[in-house]
């Protein structure tokens, strides 16, 4: 089946089956710029109809934290308080531009996956 424009997702089924027959292609032959093409084409398909948005930035935060054996004191580095690291973390405060500028240059964590408002809880109410 020679590569088309992916218009449907039985048309996008076909396409990865495609593909799998042709992952042993070797290389330089016909079948591994056939296997390109499709490729392109699910790539184009999948980013218009599977969009992935942005992690919110505590997860972020967390996951990097997981990633390289961080603790809550590892991220004073960043976070200029414990207090404040763990309202961050607790979701009750948003990350400052301070905050954003360190984290993104201390963890690797990209700017705009921290630029994104979080998910806030709200404050409980005096009883």
């Amino acid at each position: 089946m020679p590569p088309k424009a992916i218009k449907s997702a039985a048309a996008h089924a076909a396409a990865l089956a495609r593909v799998e027959s042709l992952m042993d292609a070797a290389p330089g032959s016909p079948a591994e710029t056939e296997l390109e093409v499709w490729s392109i084409l699910i790539e184009k398909y999948e980013e218009e109809h599977f969009p992935v948005s942005a992690p919110d930035p505590i997860a972020a935060i967390e996951f990097r934290m997981e990633q390289l054996g961080l603790t809550r004191t590892d991220l004073l580095r960043h976070i200029p308080s414990r207090s404040k690291v763990s309202e961050v973390l607790s979701r009750r405060r948003p990350l400052s531009l301070q905050m954003i500028r360190s984290l993104h240059a201390g963890l690797r964590i990209p700017a705009d996956v921290l630029l994104q408002r979080p998910r806030l809880r709200k404050a409980r109410a005096a009883a």
